[in-house]
């Protein structure tokens, strides 16, 4: 899945967009941040340590996958939140490891993902506002999630509590 991050708004907001293949491309949201014009805003940094760490229930493989977050501007689906469901503790636990990952590299502390983050601070920062920094996600298939079983959905008619027989 190509993302495609540009800055704008004097380098003050970062906005991303996403072309999976074979589904239709969609517009990310856009951050604002004071830090954006120095720091890695928050969706790319995510991206980077999830691609340089190899994780794949994270925010980033879920949406190559075709999950529907709420924070995206795409219409929710029922596979896409099933998706969600069914990897919520992995994606969950990914969340956490990402903000250590990110955190330790702000402060200076060694973190593997150090070395991506320092080479995608540099390709942010020397991005003119306009200007999109373009990048590849890996995606790794997942497996569809199971249907639930359970009680029919009923359908758009009402049917009667009992059937009547003649």
């Amino acid at each position: 899945m190509k993302v495609m991050f540009s800055k704008s708004d004097d380098g003050r907001l970062c906005s991303w967009r996403a072309e999976p293949p074979k589904r239709r491309a969609f517009q990310g949201s856009t951050t604002a941040s004071r830090a954006a014009r120095t720091d890695l805003p928050h969706d790319l940094a995510q991206f980077v340590v999830e691609v340089s760490l190899g994780l794949e229930h994270g925010f980033w493989n879920l949406l190559a996958n075709g999950a529907t977050f709420k924070s995206v501007g795409r219409r929710r689906t029922r596979p896409g939140r099933q998706l969600i469901v069914a990897h919520r503790q992995e994606l969950n636990a990914v969340e956490g490891a990402v903000n250590a990952h990110v955190h330790a590299w702000r402060d200076g502390r060694p973190t593997p993902a150090g070395p991506a983050l320092d080479a995608m601070l540099a390709r942010w920062r020397s991005l003119a506002v306009g200007e999109e920094l373009v990048v590849e996600w890996p995606t790794r298939r997942l497996p569809a999630p199971r249907r639930r079983h359970g009680p029919p959905r009923r359908s758009g008619r009402r049917s009667p509590p009992f059937a009547v027989r003649a």
